[in-house]
């Protein structure tokens, strides 16, 4: 972004913001936290998958590596959350644990980008995205918004409150 734009203040990359909640790349996060933001830097051909019931008060945030744990049994067993069929179960699991309801979910999905910039035999972007489609239409969960493809990482930023993303990419940014 350019030194110019300024941020709403709910979006401003405050290190030290006592609301903001950190994810990493096979992390995942739920809460009722009223007023707290969600992150997650370098979605390149991971997916940052973003659940909201703003009727319930909770948001989570899941961001995932690779399509299936059969790729790793081992790591899935470790760290269920690097995977897309292991990891969004979980995160709608512990989502409706805290009151998500289904039918009121808002779900956005942003990454699947092709990082290689190649046509070449891994394709995890697309695996990955095709995955989470399949995954949430086999359980009746639609997907409200997407920002994903392209040959970019992105910043994911999401409002517990409301489930609005901010999505940085370069010197990009949009609202989902």
């Amino acid at each position: 972004m350019s030194g110019s734009m300024q941020l709403p203040a709910m979006w401003r990359d405050d290190e030290q913001a006592p609301n903001r909640l950190v994810i990493g790349i096979g992390e995942m996060v739920v809460t009722t936290e009223r007023g707290s933001r969600i992150s997650t830097h370098a979605v390149g051909s991971c997916i940052a998958v973003c659940i909201c019931d703003p009727h319930a008060g909770v948001a989570g945030m899941l961001h995932f590596l690779l399509p299936e744990a059969s790729i790793n049994p081992d790591r899935a067993s470790a760290h269920p959350a690097a995977f897309a069929d292991t990891g969004i179960p979980l995160l709608f699991q512990k989502a409706y644990g805290l009151g998500l309801v289904k039918q009121r979910a808002v779900v956005k999905l942003v990454g699947g980008a092709d990082m290689a910039q190649t046509s070449g035999a891994f394709n995890t972007g697309r695996r990955n995205l095709l995955a989470a489609r399949n995954l949430l239409w086999r359980n009746g969960v639609f997907i409200t918004a997407e920002d994903v493809g392209g040959t970019g990482a992105r910043t994911v930023h999401m409002a517990v409150d409301d489930g609005r993303l901010q999505v940085l990419s370069g010197h990009s940014q949009k609202e989902l």
